[in-house]
């Protein structure tokens, strides 16, 4: 059997593992679930405003966007912070050091954390459905739809993520993209609909994919009259396919480069280098 085919089937199956241990781990699973529970609470508070030009109720019209938005940041941050756990501690030289253990690796790790992002996406799904009223999830079109969005969605984000934990040598590092995604979610009708924003800023939050995953997934969820409350008076789908086509590409070309690149400069000089470094850290 090809030595690749083999590697990609060993990171399937400790992909299946990652799995099993983060949906049936409460600290793993708690960290997957705290940003929709904690944003699903608040806009359940404002479930009697109502989106501006309709009498649909703000809370529920945050649902998807707020689903979307986990999706973007447990395929990205989370993604990115496990490869960075990985270089410290030796995982990933021990990868390099195997035949085919880069690309058995990064098949488990990736493959892994699209699981647990669509598992955050279903889970808090099944409390939120009863408590906000308008949700269209009986019609079969609303779960082709989402299968397809957030299929496409993962494909454009997850190589970020890998890209992300390539260029951070620790964890405490990763914390400068903190500020930057939440600010992203603020303008990118999470919580809002981006038509009462300023224009510069419509285009600047129609850049990234977290609004085009989210605009996705309420085009899957909710009533088709609520379309024109998003710019253009339209779901888009066309242009969400394409925005979200177009990062996939660009980070599957860009991601292997970035990786190889930090493949190369792993050696054992330098996770003992870290190992020391994590060690003079105050408690």
């Amino acid at each position: 059997m090809n030595p690749r085919a083999v590697a990609v089937r060993a990171g399937l199956s400790r992909a299946g593992i990652e799995f099993r241990q983060s949906v049936t781990n409460a600290q793993d699973l708690w960290g997957v679930l705290f940003l929709p529970v904690v944003s699903l609470v608040v806009m359940y508070m404002l479930r009697h405003n109502t989106v501006p030009g309709t009498g649909f109720s703000l809370g529920s019209q945050a649902v998807p966007g707020i689903l979307a938005a986990n999706v973007v940041l447990t395929g990205t941050t989370a993604l990115a912070l496990s490869l960075t756990l990985d270089r410290e501690d030796g995982t990933l030289l021990r990868a390099k050091a195997t035949p085919n253990g880069m690309i058995g690796y990064l098949v488990g790790r990736v493959v892994g954390r699209a699981g647990t992002a669509a598992a955050g996406v279903l889970i808090p799904l099944l409390p939120a459905a009863p408590l906000f009223g308008g949700l269209e999830l009986g019609r079969v079109s609303t779960w082709v739809t989402l299968a397809w969005v957030l299929a496409l969605g993962l494909l454009a984000v997850l190589p970020f993520g890998a890209i992300l934990g390539s260029l951070f040598n620790s964890a405490q590092g990763m914390g400068v993209i903190t500020l930057p995604m939440m600010l992203l979610m603020g303008i990118s009708g999470v919580f809002y609909p981006i038509g009462g924003f300023p224009e510069w800023l419509q285009w600047t939050a129609q850049a990234f994919p977290i609004y085009w995953l989210g605009l996705g997934m309420r085009s899957a969820m909710l009533p088709d009259a609520l379309a024109a409350a998003e710019v253009g008076q339209s779901w888009r789908h066309l242009e969400t396919a394409g925005v979200l086509g177009v990062w996939a590409v660009a980070g599957f070309a860009l991601a292997p480069l970035v990786l190889r690149r930090m493949a190369r400069r792993e050696s054992g000089s330098a996770v003992a280098a870290r190992r020391e470094k994590a060690m003079q850290r105050p408690m």
